[in-house]
Protein backbone atom coordinates (compact mmCIF):
# COMPACT_ATOMS: atom_id res chain seq x y z
CA UNK A 1 0.00 0.00 0.00
CA UNK A 2 1.29 3.58 -1.15
CA UNK A 3 0.72 5.62 2.28
CA UNK A 4 1.65 9.23 3.23
CA UNK A 5 2.66 10.54 6.68
CA UNK A 6 0.88 13.62 8.61
CA UNK A 7 3.86 15.88 7.45
CA UNK A 8 3.97 14.55 4.05
CA UNK A 9 3.72 17.38 1.66
CA UNK A 10 0.09 17.94 0.01
CA UNK A 11 1.71 18.46 -3.15
CA UNK A 12 3.85 15.02 -3.22
CA UNK A 13 0.92 13.14 -2.02
CA UNK A 14 -0.90 14.90 -5.36
CA UNK A 15 1.64 14.00 -7.19
CA UNK A 16 1.69 10.24 -6.26
CA UNK A 17 -2.38 9.92 -6.93
CA UNK A 18 -2.13 11.62 -10.34
CA UNK A 19 1.24 9.68 -11.27
CA UNK A 20 -0.60 6.03 -10.03
CA UNK A 21 -4.12 7.14 -10.33
CA UNK A 22 -5.57 6.41 -6.83
CA UNK A 23 -8.44 8.34 -5.38
CA UNK A 24 -6.98 8.84 -2.00
CA UNK A 25 -3.79 8.17 0.14
CA UNK A 26 -4.10 6.51 3.51
CA UNK A 27 -2.01 8.45 6.37
CA UNK A 28 -0.55 6.68 8.57
CA UNK A 29 1.67 7.58 11.70
CA UNK A 30 5.12 5.65 12.36
CA UNK A 31 3.75 2.86 13.85
CA UNK A 32 1.63 1.87 10.60
CA UNK A 33 -1.40 2.83 12.76
CA UNK A 34 -4.29 4.43 10.00
CA UNK A 35 -4.70 8.12 11.40
CA UNK A 36 -6.39 9.92 8.09
CA UNK A 37 -6.91 9.89 4.48
CA UNK A 38 -5.90 12.08 1.68
CA UNK A 39 -8.43 12.30 -1.25
CA UNK A 40 -8.07 14.16 -4.17
CA UNK A 41 -10.76 16.60 -3.34
CA UNK A 42 -8.59 17.14 -0.06
CA UNK A 43 -5.85 18.30 -2.31
CA UNK A 44 -7.73 20.23 -4.52
CA UNK A 45 -9.96 21.96 -1.92
CA UNK A 46 -8.40 25.87 -2.44
CA UNK A 47 -5.70 25.34 -4.60
CA UNK A 48 -6.96 26.67 -7.62
CA UNK A 49 -7.29 30.64 -7.52
CA UNK A 50 -10.09 31.95 -9.29
CA UNK A 51 -8.88 34.17 -12.37
CA UNK A 52 -10.04 37.40 -11.63
CA UNK A 53 -10.60 38.64 -14.95
CA UNK A 54 -13.77 35.62 -14.75
CA UNK A 55 -15.15 36.32 -11.45
CA UNK A 56 -15.34 39.55 -10.03
CA UNK A 57 -14.52 40.57 -6.48
CA UNK A 58 -16.71 42.95 -4.54
CA UNK A 59 -14.71 45.68 -2.70
CA UNK A 60 -13.10 45.17 0.93
CA UNK A 61 -13.96 40.67 -0.11
CA UNK A 62 -10.96 39.19 1.84
CA UNK A 63 -9.03 36.33 -0.18
CA UNK A 64 -9.05 33.26 1.47
CA UNK A 65 -6.12 31.65 3.38
CA UNK A 66 -3.84 30.02 1.76
CA UNK A 67 -4.24 26.00 1.92
CA UNK A 68 -1.86 24.06 4.12
CA UNK A 69 1.35 22.56 2.43
CA UNK A 70 1.34 19.53 4.76
CA UNK A 71 -0.75 16.33 4.53
CA UNK A 72 -2.39 16.61 8.15
CA UNK A 73 -4.17 19.95 7.12
CA UNK A 74 -6.35 18.66 4.86
CA UNK A 75 -6.46 14.94 5.54
CA UNK A 76 -9.56 13.30 6.89
CA UNK A 77 -9.35 12.27 10.15
CA UNK A 78 -12.32 10.42 10.89
CA UNK A 79 -12.27 7.59 7.94
CA UNK A 80 -14.27 4.70 7.09
CA UNK A 81 -12.08 1.09 6.83
CA UNK A 82 -12.67 -2.25 6.98
CA UNK A 83 -11.20 -4.82 8.46
CA UNK A 84 -8.76 -7.39 6.84
CA UNK A 85 -11.79 -10.12 7.48
CA UNK A 86 -14.41 -7.99 6.11
CA UNK A 87 -16.73 -9.90 3.99
CA UNK A 88 -16.52 -8.66 0.00
CA UNK A 89 -19.74 -8.16 0.00
CA UNK A 90 -20.11 -6.24 2.72
CA UNK A 91 -17.15 -4.12 1.32
CA UNK A 92 -19.51 -3.45 -1.90
CA UNK A 93 -22.35 -1.98 0.47
CA UNK A 94 -19.69 0.12 1.97
CA UNK A 95 -19.43 1.64 -1.40
CA UNK A 96 -22.58 1.91 -3.23
CA UNK A 97 -24.07 3.19 0.22
CA UNK A 98 -21.67 5.34 1.48
CA UNK A 99 -20.89 6.69 -1.96
CA UNK A 100 -17.11 5.43 -1.51
CA UNK A 101 -14.35 4.88 -4.42
CA UNK A 102 -12.16 2.93 -1.97
CA UNK A 103 -11.18 2.30 2.09
CA UNK A 104 -8.77 1.11 4.03
CA UNK A 105 -8.39 -2.46 5.02
CA UNK A 106 -7.53 -2.54 8.69
CA UNK A 107 -5.93 -5.45 10.85
CA UNK A 108 -7.37 -4.12 14.44
CA UNK A 109 -5.85 -0.14 14.07
CA UNK A 110 -2.97 -1.48 11.82
CA UNK A 111 -2.92 -0.50 8.38
CA UNK A 112 -2.74 -4.15 6.04
CA UNK A 113 -4.04 -2.98 2.66
CA UNK A 114 -6.61 -0.53 0.77
CA UNK A 115 -9.71 -2.08 -1.40
CA UNK A 116 -11.24 0.04 -3.85
CA UNK A 117 -14.11 -0.22 -6.21
CA UNK A 118 -12.07 -0.91 -9.43
CA UNK A 119 -10.61 -4.23 -7.34
CA UNK A 120 -14.36 -5.63 -7.06
CA UNK A 121 -14.65 -4.78 -10.55
CA UNK A 122 -12.00 -6.68 -11.48
CA UNK A 123 -13.11 -9.60 -9.00
CA UNK A 124 -16.29 -9.33 -11.54
CA UNK A 125 -14.99 -9.47 -14.89
CA UNK A 126 -12.36 -12.10 -14.48
CA UNK A 127 -12.63 -14.93 -17.35
CA UNK A 128 -15.31 -17.90 -16.54
CA UNK A 129 -11.99 -20.08 -17.67
CA UNK A 130 -9.94 -18.50 -14.48
CA UNK A 131 -13.00 -18.79 -12.35
CA UNK A 132 -13.00 -22.12 -13.42
CA UNK A 133 -9.67 -23.27 -12.55
CA UNK A 134 -9.39 -21.61 -9.53
CA UNK A 135 -12.68 -23.12 -8.35
CA UNK A 136 -11.48 -26.63 -9.40
CA UNK A 137 -8.06 -26.38 -7.38
CA UNK A 138 -9.48 -25.16 -4.24
CA UNK A 139 -12.40 -28.22 -4.15
CA UNK A 140 -10.11 -30.59 -4.76
CA UNK A 141 -7.29 -29.37 -2.64
CA UNK A 142 -10.32 -29.26 0.55
CA UNK A 143 -12.01 -32.36 -0.48
CA UNK A 144 -8.75 -34.34 -2.02
CA UNK A 145 -10.16 -35.81 -4.73
CA UNK A 146 -8.60 -35.29 -7.85
CA UNK A 147 -10.36 -35.51 -11.22
CA UNK A 148 -13.62 -36.23 -9.27
CA UNK A 149 -15.16 -32.88 -9.92
CA UNK A 150 -17.29 -31.09 -12.68
CA UNK A 151 -17.18 -27.15 -12.23
CA UNK A 152 -18.87 -24.88 -15.59
CA UNK A 153 -18.91 -21.48 -14.63
CA UNK A 154 -21.07 -19.04 -16.63
CA UNK A 155 -20.99 -15.17 -16.45
CA UNK A 156 -18.96 -15.83 -13.20
CA UNK A 157 -21.64 -18.16 -11.82
CA UNK A 158 -20.12 -21.27 -10.82
CA UNK A 159 -21.80 -25.12 -10.55
CA UNK A 160 -19.93 -27.67 -8.56
CA UNK A 161 -20.68 -31.33 -9.25
CA UNK A 162 -18.98 -34.73 -7.85
CA UNK A 163 -18.86 -37.26 -10.73
CA UNK A 164 -17.34 -39.88 -9.12
CA UNK A 165 -16.18 -40.98 -5.38
CA UNK A 166 -18.00 -41.00 -2.15
CA UNK A 167 -18.08 -37.01 -0.16
CA UNK A 168 -16.07 -37.37 2.91
CA UNK A 169 -17.46 -37.37 5.77
CA UNK A 170 -20.75 -36.76 4.57
CA UNK A 171 -22.52 -35.70 1.66
CA UNK A 172 -23.99 -32.75 3.83
CA UNK A 173 -20.92 -31.49 5.18
CA UNK A 174 -19.64 -31.14 1.71
CA UNK A 175 -22.05 -29.71 0.12
CA UNK A 176 -22.03 -26.82 3.05
CA UNK A 177 -18.58 -26.79 2.42
CA UNK A 178 -18.93 -26.62 -1.34
CA UNK A 179 -22.01 -23.78 -0.97
CA UNK A 180 -20.13 -21.46 1.19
Amino acid sequence: VVTVGPDTSAKYAAEIMAEHGFAALPVVDEDDRLIGIVAEADVLRDRMPPDPRLHLRRDGETPAAPPSLLVHGVMTRDVRSVEATADVADIARVFVDERLRSVPVVDHDRLVGIVSRRDLLRALVRPDEDIRHELLRLVEGYTGALDSWEVTVTDGLATIRRTRGVPEPTAAVEERALSA
